[in-house]
This record gives C-alpha cells, sequence and structure tokens, in this order.
C-alpha cells in the first residue's frame, strides 16, 4: 500500500469540485499532448455517469495546503466485464499522489467487478508515450500494453459548406432527433457497427441520458446515411471533445458491415466537415483505436485527417 506524503490526503469528489478538476485535467493534458482534452461535460460525466458513484468510486488527492492534485475514477456505464480506469496528477507537484490513487482505485475495481456479477473481470488504463512515469507505475501494477488510440486532427479552412455528392444510392442527411424510431435505430446501428472492436454496447437509455446531460447538443451535427430507405450509417457528433470551441468533434462513426467500402463513412465524414465549416468552427477532430479491424484510421488519413498524438493502452485482471 503505497502511502500520501506527510499533510496529504483523500476525499471522495463532489460536483462542486468540476471547476478544480478541470483545471487539474487540463494541466496534466497540457503537459502530456500540448493542449487541453477535456470540458466540463466531460468531467461532470466521468463524475456521474452510470455505474459510477462519487461516494464510493472515485478520490481526489489534495495537498498540505488542501489544493486537489489528484483524480481517480472508473468507467464502466455497461456494467460489462470491463473496467477503465483514469488517475490524473498535477504535473511535477501531483505525482505523489499517483501509486496511492492507483492503489486505491484498483482495490475497489475488485469489489465493482464481484457486484457485477463477474468472475473474471478486465481493468484498463490509458497513457500517452511519454507519461514514462506513469507507464512505470501502470507497469509495476501489472499492466501490460494492449493497444494504441490516436487522436486524429485536421483543419476546415478551405472546407466547402456544400460537401461533395455520396456515392450513388447513398443519401445523406441530418438525424431526426425528434423522431423517437429514427433515434433508436441512430444507436442501434452504432452498436452492431461496433461489435467486432473493441467498443463496449451500451444500452439505448444509457446513451439518451448520457447525450441529454450535456449542456449543449448541436443536432444539426448530426447525421446518417441512408441505402434503400434503411439508415446503414451513423455519425454522432459532439461539441468539442475538450475546452476547444471552434472543434467539431466526431464522437462516433458507424457503418453496417455490409455497406463498407462503398464511400457510406466518407460521405458521413465530408457533411460533417462541412457542417462544422457552415458552423464557423475552425478544426475537426475523433479518437480512433489504431487497430480497429474495420482499417478506420486509413479512411481517416484519405480525408485529410491526421494523428496529433497517440495513446497507449494497457491492461490486466482487477
Amino acid at each position: 500500500m503505497y502511502a500520501l506524503p506527510p499533510g496529504w490526503s483523500t476525499r471522495r469528489p463532489t460536483l462542486d469540485d468540476v471547476p478544480d478538476l478541470l483545471k487539474l485535467t487540463h494541466a496534466s493534458d497540457l503537459e502530456a499532448v500540448g493542449e487541453p482534452d477535456f470540458g466540463t461535460d466531460d468531467v461532470r460525466e466521468a463524475l456521474t455517469d452510470a455505474n459510477t458513484d462519487m461516494t464510493v468510486d472515485c478520490w481526489v488527492a489534495l495537498d498540505a495546503d488542501g489544493t486537489i492534485v489528484g483524480w481517480a475514477y472508473p468507467h464502466n456505464p455497461t456494467g460489462g466485464s470491463r473496467d477503465f480506469i483514469e488517475v490524473y496528477t498535477w504535473p511535477g507537484r501531483g505525482v505523489p499522489a499517483q501509486r496511492p490513487l492507483l492503489d486505491l482505485i484498483l482495490a475497489r475495481v475488485r469489489e465493482r467487478g464481484e457486484a457485477f456479477g463477474h468472475e473474471l473481470y478486465e481493468v484498463r488504463a490509458g497513457a500517452i508515450p511519454s507519461e514514462t512515469g506513469y507507464i512505470a507505475a501502470l507497469t509495476d501494477f501489472g499492466f501490460e500494453f494492449h493497444a494504441q488510440h490516436a487522436r486524429m486532427s485536421m483543419s476546415l479552412a478551405g472546407v466547402p459548406a456544400t460537401p461533395p455528392q455520396p456515392p450513388a444510392g447513398v443519401t445523406v442527411r441530418p438525424l431526426d432527433h425528434e423522431d423517437e424510431t429514427e433515434l433508436q435505430r441512430f444507436h442501434e446501428v452504432i452498436q452492431v457497427a461496433f461489435r467486432d472492436s473493441d467498443h463496449q454496447a451500451t444500452s439505448y437509455e444509457v446513451w439518451l441520458d448520457r447525450v441529454l446531460a450535456q449542456t449543449s447538443v448541436t443536432w444539426s451535427e448530426w447525421f446518417v446515411a441512408e441505402v434503400g430507405g434503411q439508415i446503414v450509417g451513423a455519425l454522432q457528433s459532439a461539441d468539442g471533445d475538450g475546452s476547444a470551441e471552434d472543434e467539431g468533434w466526431v464522437r462516433s462513426l458507424a457503418v453496417l458491415r455490409a455497406y463498407r467500402r462503398r464511400g457510406v463513412g466518407e460521405a458521413l465524414l465530408r457533411r460533417a466537415f462541412a457542417a462544422y465549416a457552415e458552423h464557423g468552427r475552425t478544426r475537426a477532430g475523433l479518437g480512433v483505436d489504431m487497430a480497429n479491424p474495420t482499417r478506420a484510421a486509413r479512411l481517416y488519413r484519405a480525408v485529410g485527417m491526421h494523428p496529433l498524438y497517440e495513446a497507449n493502452i494497457y491492461a490486466r485482471l482487477a
């Protein structure tokens, strides 16, 4: 069991801590990747997501002055057989809290696995390759490299407000979010399309609750692709994945297996990029699993995106 320095302490976070936790994540992101990659909605979601109870699942670490210098929380909204943990520490001064927080969160993850009814329960964590200290800590706690993700980005300068026509037989249009049946089909396409990836399925109710809990949802930046009158592709946007309000963020891009390699995904992306540019956004971004069996990274590069940074995913049994 790793101990905190004298005078330091831990406690459970509250929603009143959101501004300080946002400062903490921004400081960590700036150190690791050079720009913030977390927004207020992301902090609130992490504290209140399905199957996360901040009063038992999360901790903040405070230094001798009472300043929040660390934060640990789990993420498993489906109750499936895998938890993803995050441990943020303030660069430099917060490092002494890193291993004590890992101790606490891993002990809690074992309890969560039992509570969810899983005999075998996996836990994963992510680290930027330059975060050598954190990677060493994860390794000492028994984690091994599992996969690599990348944050892709592109400038929207010169992107026309009118996108190219989609391939013959394909129609791309905005999602009718007021049509409950269409909204359910939108969610279904995402879940079905991601079955052959590392994606954890989420129920429609949980997914919708998370969407509606955001401070804003720009529905005009959500699109569907139809073939023969049936929705076969879906693009879910978010109002910036971090603090950058000028960035259009592709949260999910999904195309059913039978309709891949027909230009459907590219048509959805180009329609979204045009909408982002029309709304005054200057960049587009998304995250991708570099080992994704759909070879999504190749598509993103083909439309002009490039990786800003890569993140390693580590895994172990709880």
